[in-house]
C-alpha cells in the first residue's frame, strides 16, 4: 500500500500503491500506512529529505468517496475529531523539519492535490492529460485537507476562486503558471529532479515560527510560506482581507455565487466563508475553520445525494452496469444517420469525433450537404479553441459521406434514424434503410416520445430495433436514453450501449412507453409551468422560482428551446393514436395553451424567434410582453410583497420539482425505469433537474417519503391529478421506507 525506502544519500521515497485499485485514494487504511512511513522518515537522523510519489499511472485521486458516503454523520463532534486527523497529518509533514518534494507523476485531485500542497516543493511530470485541482464543490463538498487555506495563500483569492468555487481542473503547465507547481519535467526525469532539489545545499537555516523557544535552525526549504514571520496573502495590500481590494473581492465573489447558484448549493457559500474567515486567522486555526465547514456540508443531505448520483451513479452508467452479460463487445467503425437536420448532424458530429466513418443521408444532396456543413462548423470551433489541429479537422470531415443515396448504408454496423417526429415519416425511412443495410446491422430511432415497439412494426427485424434518444444540442448534452422495445433483443441492447460508450456519452436504459422517461418528465415540468400561467402566476415569477429551485431554466424557456410546435405535434400525435385505438385521450389540461401559441399566434419558440420569450437581434431574450394580455397575472402576485408572496414562491418551487419526482416514481412503478439511480442520473444529466437534490428520486428521500406523500396529497387537492402519488410511493410511506435506505456503492456493486 505504502512503500518506503531510504537510499545511500539519505533520501527517503514514500510511494503510494494501493492494491486492488486503479487509483490511489485517501482513506483510513492508506493514511495510517502513510503516517507510519512519514514518521519513520522524520525521526530517522540519516534522512535528509523526502520524496512523495506514486507507483500507479496517476498520483492520488482524492478522498475515498465510498468511505465518505458510508460515514455516520449523526455526531458532529466525533466527525470534527475524525476529519481533523487529516489536517494533523498534513501539518506534520510540512512542520516536521525536513524538506518534502511531491513528485507528481499524473493526475492529483482533491485530497490527492492537498497532500502535494502540504509538501515544500512540487514537481510534476510533463503530461498533457494529467490534471490537478479541487473538484469537491461539484459533489457538494469543500476541500477538507487544507485546500481552502493553502491555495489562496499561494496564489491569491482571485486566482484561487475558479479552482475552489467551480472545481476547475488545471493542466500541470497551467498550475505551474499560477504558482501551484514549481516545475514540470519529462516523466523519466521526475524522481531524479526531485532528488536533485533535495540534495542541493540549503539556501538558509531558519527557526520557523511554530518551533518555539530553544528550537534549532532547520533547512529553510522545510518551512512553508505561511509559517514564516511576516507572511502576507498575495493580492491584497499588506495581505489584509479588509483592504479595499479585499473587500471588493469578497463582495464580488458573493454576488457571483448568488448569480450562478441561485442560493441552492451550500458548498460554494461554505468555501467562500472558509477563505474569508481563514485568511484573518492563524494558519492552524484556519484549518480548524475549514474542518468545521467540511463537517457541516458532510452532514447536509445535499452532499451525500450528489456523491451518490454524480459520482457513483454516473460511474455505474458510464461503465455500462446495465449491459447484458455474455454479449461480445461491438467495435464500431462505420454508422449511418438518416436525417441531416440539427439532431442528425449533431449525432454525426460526436460520432466522427469518436473516430467513426459516417454516412449522412437526407432527402436530397443539398440537405445532406447542409448537415455536413454543420459538422464542419462544429469542428472549426474546436480548431479555434485549440482543441483540434487543422489536419485532424480535415481528416475527420473526410470521414463523413453526405448523400441522398440509401445504398451507401450497405456496410454500416448501425443506423440512427433522426427524421421528423412523425410515425409515417419514420416508417418510410426505416423501410428504405433496411433495404440496403447488412443483415446484422442495428437500427435505432432517435425519437423523443413515440413508442419504440410501435415504430418497430415498420421493421422486418424488430429484434434489432431500439431507441436512442439524444438531447439537443447533441454536442453538449451528455445523456443518451436507450429505449428497449418489446421485441428488442438483449444483443441489440448490448450493442447499442457499446455505441453510446464509444461516443463518450452517458447511457441510461429504459423500457418502452410513450415519452419513455425523460420526455415524459420534461413534459410534466413544462405542463406545470403552463398551469401556473393559467392560474394567474406572473411568467417571470414562474421562471425565477424554477431557477431558485435549482432548475437551469424555467418551464416556459424550456418549452421555447424544445419548440412549442413540437410539443403541440406530440400532443396531437398522442391524441390521434388514442382515438385510433378507441381510447380516451388523457390530456394534461394545458392543450389550449399549445393551440393558442401554435395555431393562433404562430409562436413556435426559439426556432422562429417567437415563443413565451421574444428573441431580439441583440440576442438577449426577454419574456414576451403580450403574455400578460393572454394570461392576466394575479395583481397580488404581480405587485404584492410580504409573507404571503414568499409562501407562494416556496409552493411554486416545490410544485415544479415535485411534479417531476412523482412522474419519475410512476416510471419506476411501471418498470419504465428499472432502478432509482437511473432516474436520478437521467433527470440530472438529461433534464438538468436540480442537481443539489441528487436527482428526482433522491429529492423524495431528502424530503422524506412520508412527508413527500403528504405534501403531494395537499397539492393534488388544490391543483390536480398530476400530484396523485402512485401506490408504490404510498406503500413505502406506510412502511417507513426510502429509495436508498442504507445504500452504499460497495453493496450496490
Amino acid at each position: 500500500m505504502i512503500n518506503y525506502n531510504v537510499d545511500s544519500d539519505g533520501i527517503a521515497t514514500i510511494t503510494w500503491d494501493m492494491p486492488g485499485r486503479t487509483m490511489n485514494v485517501l482513506n483510513e487504511a492508506s493514511l495510517t500506512a502513510y503516517t507510519g512511513a512519514l514518521e519513520d522518515a522524520l525521526k530517522d537522523d540519516k534522512v535528509k529529505g523526502i520524496i512523495l510519489t506514486s507507483a500507479k499511472a496517476d498520483f492520488i485521486a482524492g478522498a475515498d468517496l465510498e468511505m465518505l458516503l458510508g460515514t455516520d454523520t449523526s455526531d458532529a463532534a466525533k466527525l470534527m475529531d475524525q476529519f481533523s486527523q487529516l489536517q494533523k497529518i498534513f501539518r506534520r509533514q510540512e512542520t516536521g523539519g525536513k524538506p518534502i518534494v511531491a513528485a507528481i507523476n499524473g493526475t492529483a485531485l482533491g485530497g490527492g492535490f492537498e497532500i502535494c500542497l502540504a509538501c515544500h516543493h512540487r514537481i510534476a511530470a510533463a503530461n498533457p492529460r494529467a490534471k490537478v485541482g479541487q473538484p469537491e464543490v461539484k459533489i457538494g463538498l469543500l476541500p477538507g485537507g487544507g485546500g481552502t487555506q493553502r491555495i489562496p495563500r499561494l496564489i491569491g483569492v482571485m486566482n484561487a476562486a475558479p479552482i475552489l468555487l467551480e472545481g476547475k481542473d488545471l493542466t500541470v503547465d497551467a498550475a505551474k503558471g499560477l504558482g501551484l507547481i514549481h516545475d514540470v519535467v519529462p516523466a523519466q526525469e521526475l524522481l531524479a529532479k526531485a532528488k536533485a532539489w533535495l540534495m542541493a545545499p540549503a539556501a538558509e537555516q531558519v527557526v520557523p515560527e511554530y518551533a518555539g523557544k530553544g528550537a534549532k535552525p532547520i533547512d529553510g526549504r522545510a518551512v512553508q510560506p505561511w509559517d514564516r514571520k511576516g507572511f502576507k496573502t498575495p493580492g491584497f495590500p499588506g495581505g489584509a482581507v479588509w483592504s479595499p481590494p479585499g473587500v471588493q473581492t469578497f463582495i464580488g465573489g458573493n454576488a457571483m455565487i448568488a448569480g450562478k447558484t441561485n442560493g441552492v448549493y451550500p458548498a460554494p457559500k461554505a468555501i467562500m466563508s472558509c477563505v474569508y474567515e481563514g485568511l484573518q486567522l492563524p494558519f492552524d486555526t484556519a484549518l480548524r475553520v475549514e474542518t468545521r465547514y467540511f463537517v457541516s456540508l458532510l452532514r447536509d443531505p445535499v452532499a451525500k445525494s450528489m456523491i451518490r448520483t454524480l459520482f457513483f451513479g454516473l460511474q455505474e452508467a458510464n461503465k455500462l452496469a446495465r449491459r447484458p452479460k455474455g454479449v461480445p463487445k461491438q467495435e464500431y467503425k462505420k454508422i449511418g444517420i438518416l436525417g441531416a437536420g440539427l439532431m442528425g448532424a449533431g449525432i454525426a458530429t460526436v460520432s466522427v469525433q469518436a473516430g467513426l466513418d459516417i454516412v449522412l443521408i437526407d432527402r436530397d444532396q443539398a440537405a445532406a450537404d447542409k448537415g455536413k456543413a454543420h459538422i464542419a462548423a462544429e469542428l472549426d470551433k474546436l480548431v479555434k479553441r485549440g482543441r483540434l489541429d487543422q489536419a485532424r479537422r480535415d481528416g475527420l470531415l473526410a470521414k463523413v459521406t453526405a448523400t441522398p443515396d440509401f445504398g451507401a448504408l450497405k456496410d454500416v454496423q448501425l443506423v440512427i434514424e433522426a427524421v421528423f417526429e412523425n410515425r409515417e415519416v419514420k416508417a418510410e425511412a426505416t423501410k428504405k434503410a433496411e433495404a440496403a443495410l447488412p443483415k446484422d446491422a442495428v437500427f435505432a430511432s432517435n425519437t423523443s416520445t413515440l413508442p419504440i415497439t410501435g415504430l418497430a412494426e415498420a421493421s422486418s427485424k424488430p429484434d434489432q430495433f431500439i431507441g436512442l434518444h439524444f438531447f439537443s444540442p447533441v454536442e453538449k448534452m451528455p445523456l443518451v436514453e436507450i429505449i428497449v422495445g418489446k421485441k428488442t433483443s438483449q444483443e441489440t441492447l448490448a450493442r447499442a450501449m457499446d455505441f453510446v460508450q464509444k461516443i463518450r456519452k452517458t447511457p441510461i436504459v429504459v423500457n418502452d412507453s410513450r415519452g419513455f422517461f425523460t420526455s415524459r418528465v420534461c413534459g410534466a415540468f413544462i405542463s406545470e409551468g403552463h398551469r401556473l400561467l393559467k392560474e394567474g402566476v406572473p411568467a417571470a415569477m414562474i421562471e425565477n422560482c424554477a431557477r431558485f429551485a435549482g432548475m437551469p431554466v424555467g418551464p416556459l424557456a424550456l418549452n421555447d428551446e424544445v419548440a412549442i410546435d413540437l410539443s403541440w405535434k406530440i400532443m396531437d400525435q398522442t391524441r390521434r393514436d388514442a382515438e385510433a385505438a378507441g381510447q380516451k385521450f388523457e390530456g394534461s389540461g394545458t392543450e389550449d395553451i399549445l393551440e393558442l401559441m401554435v395555431k393562433k399566434l404562430e409562436r413556435f419558440g426559439r426556432k422562429n424567434g417567437k415563443g413565451f420569450y421574444e428573441y431580439p437581434a441583440d440576442g438577449k431574450k426577454r419574456l414576451w410582453p403580450d403574455l400578460q394580455k393572454h394570461f392576466p397575472a394575479d395583481p397580488k402576485l404581480l405587485y404584492g410583497e410580504g409573507e404571503e408572496k414568499r409562501a407562494k414562491e416556496e409552493e411554486i418551487k416545490k410544485r415544479l420539482l415535485y411534479v417531476q419526482a412523482v412522474d419519475t416514481v410512476r416510471c419506476l412503478e411501471a418498470n419504465v425505469l428499472t432502478a432509482p439511480q437511473d432516474g436520478d442520473v437521467g433527470s440530472i444529466m438529461g433534464l438538468g433537474f436540480a442537481p443539489q437534490t441528487g436527482g428526482a428520486v433522491s429529492l423524495i428521500d431528502q424530503v422524506g417519503v412520508k412527508t413527500f406523500v403528504a405534501e403531494c396529497d395537499e397539492f393534488a387537492k388544490k391543483y390536480g391529478a398530476q400530484f396523485e402519488v402512485p401506490k408504490l410511493l404510498r406503500d413505502m410511506a406506510a412502511k417507513g421506507q426510502s429509495f436508498y435506505g442504507d445504500y452504499h456503492p460497495a453493496k450496490a456493486a
